[in-house]
C-alpha cells in the first residue's frame, strides 16, 4: 500500500502515534487510507451541502473496508465573483486547487482519492489533480440545483442576470426583478442550467471519471446521498484493482466527453478545461479537434440558457448515460472506453434508453446538426476563438458589424447599461485574458446585459476574455494570441468592420495589412493590472487560452 510510507515499519512508530492522536485505531492504520477531497464551504450554494456528502462517502469507504480521512480545498463561486476583480480569481483558482491536492496526497501517501468538487474552476481543478498524481480516484459531485418557479416559469439564476438589462431598459420594475431574485436559485447545489459547473460535472461522468447519475442527479434528493456512499466503496474496489486514472482518461475517453459536451450544448470554459485535465495525463487535445467532433455530433438538448430545460429534466430522460446511448446509434462514442464502474462504457450503457425524447433529442431528429460548440479561426484569433453556436441566433450566425472597443469589462457594462452600445455593433472588450485579466474574466454580466436590453439578435461580443456557461447570444471568447501578448485584438479600433461566420468558422477583422504594421508598430503593452500576489504570479506563469490556459511547463 501506498500508505505504508507513513505507517508500516519500526521508525514509523511515531507516526502511528499521530493517527492514535486522532483516535485511529490499529485496524483504521492497518487498512488502506483514502483521501476525501472536500471542498465545502459557507459561500457557494453548490458547496453548503457537501458536508453531508462527505459523510456518506466516508461511510461507502469504510463499508468496503477502508480508511477514510479527509481534507479540504478552496472554492470560488463565479455568480459571487463575477463582474469586479473578484472574478480575476476564479479560473487561476483551478491551478491552486490542483496543487494544493498534490501537496496533501505527496506529503500524506493516500492509497487512493475521492474528489467532491461541485462548481466551475473545483471540478476541472481536482481532475487535474487526479491525472497528475495517477493514483486511484473517484468524482462524486454535489449535485444540480433545482430550477425556481417564477409565476408559471421555470428560472434560473441566469434570468436575474439578464433581468438587470430589462430593468435599464424599462421593461420591468425593481420590484419584479427584487421578486425574481428571491425565487430564482431555491436551494443547494450547483445553479440549474447547463452552466460551467453542470457541464464539467456531466462530462465527470463521460470520461468514465465519476458514476453514471454524477452530472444530473439532483443535489436535494436521497439518491445522490446513495451515489456517493456508491463512490466511497467504489474507490476502494479501483484500489484492489489498481484501476487509476490515466487507464481511464485515455485519448478515446476524451472524445466521448467532447461528443456528450457537443450533444448537451455545453459551456464554453469546456473547451479551456478538457485541454487542461488533458495535459495532466499527457494527452495532447487540439483545438480544432471540438471542430472534428462537433462536425459529426448533432446537438440533442436545449437546455438553459439557450433552452427551456433545466438540469432536472435532463436526470428525469435518462441523464448522461441516455445521451451516450442515443449517440451510439452514430457510432460517437467508443464504447470499450473504461470508466470508474470497472466496467466499459458499452457495459455501462446495456438497456440505458432516453425516457423522454421531448429533452433529448433522437439523433435523426436534432436541436442542430452540428454540436454545441465551434472553435473559430481567422486573422483575429489565429490561436482560435470560442462560441457557444447552439445559443446564438439564426440571424447572428453569419455576421459583419462595426467595431465598439473596451479595454475592460468594466466599461463594457457600463456603456451598454448607457445605450451607447446598438444594432450592428461589435462589442470588443479586450486584456481580459489569462495573461492580461489577469485571470480570464467571464462576461455574463456584459453578456446578460446585451440580452436583457434586447440586443441578442443584433449585437455580437468578441473578447480574449470568457464567457459564462450561461452566456448566450453571439458571445465569442478565448481570442488567442490575447491583447496582452500583442494578439491583433489589440489593434482594434472603434469603427474598424468585422466579419463573423460560424458556420465557416470564421472570424476575420477587416482592416488591410499595411495599416495593421502601422498600428503595431504604436502599441505597447499596457501596465500590468494587478502587480503583487497570486494574480501576479499567475499571469506570469499562465498559457494561452488555446492551450487550456495551463502553467508553462519550463521557465
Amino acid at each position: 500500500m501506498r500508505s505504508d510510507l507513513m505507517k508500516k515499519g519500526l521508525e514509523k512508530a511515531p507516526h502511528r502515534s499521530l493517527f492514535m492522536a486522532m483516535g485511529l485505531t490499529d485496524e483504521e492504520i492497518r487498512q488502506p487510507m483514502v483521501g476525501i477531497v472536500n471542498s465545502a464551504n459557507e459561500i457557494i450554494p453548490g458547496h453548503i451541502h457537501l458536508d453531508k456528502i462527505a459523510e456518506a462517502v466516508k461511510a461507502g469507504v469504510r463499508l468496503a473496508g477502508g480508511t477514510p480521512l479527509e481534507f479540504s480545498t478552496i472554492g470560488v463561486c463565479d455568480g459571487l465573483a463575477m463582474n469586479h476583480e473578484g472574478m480575476k480569481y476564479s479560473l487561476s483558482s483551478r491551478e491552486l486547487i490542483a496543487d494544493s491536492i498534490e501537496v496533501m496526497a505527496m506529503a500524506h501517501p493516500f492509497d487512493a482519492l475521492v474528489l467532491i468538487p461541485n462548481c466551475d474552476k473545483i471540478v476541472p481543478g481536482m481532475l487535474m489533480a487526479s491525472m497528475r498524481l495517477n493514483i486511484p480516484s473517484i468524482v462524486i459531485s454535489g449535485g444540480p440545483m433545482l430550477a425556481g418557479k417564477f409565476g408559471e416559469k421555470e428560472v434560473d439564476l441566469i434570468g436575474v442576470f439578464e433581468g438587470v438589462g430589462r430593468v435599464a431598459r424599462g421593461e420591468w420594475t425593481v420590484a419584479q426583478l427584487k421578486e425574481l431574485e428571491e425565487c430564482a436559485c431555491p436551494g443547494c447545489g450547483s445553479c440549474a442550467g447547463m452552466f460551467t459547473a453542470n457541464s464539467m460535472n456531466c462530462l465527470s461522468e463521460a470520461l468514465g471519471m465519476a458514476l453514471p447519475g454524477n452530472g444530473t442527479i439532483p443535489a436535494v434528493m436521497a439518491a445522490r446521498l446513495r451515489l456517493a456512499k456508491m463512490a466511497g466503496m467504489k474507490v476502494m474496489d479501483l484500489w484492489k484493482r489498481n484501476i487509476r486514472p490515466r487507464e481511464i482518461a485515455t485519448l478515446e475517453a476524451f472524445k466521448n466527453a467532447m461528443a456528450v459536451d457537443m450533444a448537451l450544448g455545453c459551456s464554453t470554459n469546456t473547451v479551456l478545461h478538457l485541454p487542461a485535465i488533458a495535459h495532466e495525463a499527457k494527452i495532447e487535445l487540439e483545438l480544432d479537434l471540438f471542430n472534428k467532433v462537433s462536425d459529426q455530433t448533432p446537438h440533442l438538448c436545449f437546455l438553459s440558457p439557450a433552452g427551456p430545460h433545466h438540469v432536472q429534466d435532463l436526470d428525469a430522460a435518462g441523464g448522461v448515460q441516455a445521451v451516450m446511448s442515443e449517440l451510439t446509434k452514430l457510432g460517437n462514442i467508443d464504447k470499450t472506453a473504461r470508466t470508474v464502474t470497472g466496467k466499459t462504457v458499452g457495459q455501462n450503457l446495456r438497456g440505458v434508453k432516453v425516457k423522454d425524447y421531448g429533452v433529448i433529442r433522437p439523433v435523426h431528429d436534432p436541436y442542430h446538426k452540428e454540436g454545441g460548440i465551434a472553435i473559430l479561426r481567422g486573422n483575429l484569433a489565429p490561436g482560435g476563438a470560442v462560441v457557444k453556436q447552439s445559443a446564438v441566433a439564426p440571424e447572428m450566425m453569419v455576421n459583419e458589424g462595426t467595431a465598439i472597443v473596451f479595454d475592460s469589462e468594466e466599461e463594457t457594462m457600463e456603456a451598454i447599461l448607457q445605450g451607447k452600445v446598438k444594432p450592428g455593433h461589435i462589442v470588443v472588450v479586450r486584456y481580459e485574458g489569462p495573461k492580461g485579466g489577469p485571470g480570464m474574466r467571464e462576461m455574463l454580466s456584459p453578456t446578460s446585459a446585451i440580452v436583457g436590453m434586447g440586443l441578442d439578435k443584433e449585437v455580437a461580443l468578441i473578447t480574449d476574455g470568457r464567457f459564462s456557461g450561461g452566456s448566450r447570444g453571439a458571445a465569442i471568447g478565448h481570442v488567442s494570441p490575447e491583447a496582452a501578448e500583442g494578439g491583433l485584438i489589440a489593434l482594434v479600433k472603434n469603427g474598424d468592420r468585422i466579419s463573423i461566420d460560424i458556420p465557416k468558422k470564421k472570424l476575420t477583422l477587416l482592416v488591410n495589412e499595411e495599416e495593421i504594421r502601422k498600428r503595431r508598430k504604436k502599441w505597447r503593452m499596457p501596465e500590468a493590472k494587478i502587480k503583487s500576489g497570486y494574480a501576479a504570479r499567475y499571469a506570469q506563469m499562465v498559457t494561452s487560452a488555446g492551450t487550456g490556459a495551463v502553467f508553462k511547463d519550463k521557465f
